[in-house]
């Protein structure tokens, strides 16, 4: 996918230029994929049926369909005053020890067999990159958040600057 996608840019900066807002949408092969296989699947309930199943199916899939789509593409990754945000989860950056770039295989391997079962993930299958996000709070069994970013080296640098920056108040 290229940079001048609109899935794959950041969908809105700051006023003052600090933070990271990023949304993960799926892309648009994923659309046309889902809106296919629901007109795929009204085919085959319709049949040539007639009555309620003739037309049915081509009223409740496709919407159901674009809800699922939107849904899986919901989730809103910001860094944002003096917190990381990631969908309704939020995570005060004093708490942040580091915050690690990963790219398709650094994904991997930290969501792999040796994975922590109390780790907070938040991964979406079709964002190649994350950021790893190693936790310091003695009072949280949570020992770090994965999650997907387009973008995983500014969201860091984010994180990062952000935890590094003099507290408002």
């Amino acid at each position: 996918m290229s940079e001048s996608s609109p899935a794959a840019a950041p969908t809105s900066a700051p006023p003052d230029g600090a933070g990271y807002t990023e949304r993960l949408r799926l892309p648009w092969w994923l659309w046309l994929a889902g809106l296919a296989a629901a007109g795929l699947l009204a085919t085959e309930v319709w049949m040539g049926a007639d009555g309620v199943r003739a037309w049915l199916p081509f009223v409740v899939l496709p919407p159901l369909t674009v809800a699922a789509l939107w849904w899986l593409g919901r989730i809103r990754v910001a860094v944002l005053d003096g917190e990381f945000l990631v969908d309704d989860a939020r995570l005060p950056v004093r708490f942040v020890a580091d915050a690690i770039a990963l790219d398709a295989d650094g994904r991997r391997e930290v969501l792999g067999v040796g994975a922590d079962p109390l780790a907070f993930v938040v991964q979406r299958p079709w964002v190649a990159g994350a950021v790893q996000v190693v936790l310091d709070d003695p009072a949280d069994p949570t020992p770090y958040w994965v999650v997907s970013s387009r973008h995983p080296v500014r969201l860091a640098g984010a994180i990062l600057a952000a935890r590094d920056a003099p507290a408002r108040g």
